[in-house]
């Protein structure tokens, strides 16, 4: 009897998936930041207008 008495009391826990479609809002914000060392020969080989 104390048996039936404490399986009655076992609570139930039910997962069900929702009917409406999940909506997920992200702000992402990127920022980048490239540097290029350049050696100092070849710097000033760039800037050499005849080259170009």
């Amino acid at each position: 009897m104390l048996i039936s008495l404490v399986s009655a009391c076992t609570p139930t826990v039910r997962i069900e998936p929702s009917d409406k479609p999940i909506v997920i809002n992200l702000n992402v914000k990127i920022e980048h930041d490239i540097r290029i060392k350049v050696d100092k020969e070849l710097d000033n080989l760039l800037e050499n207008e005849q080259l170009f």
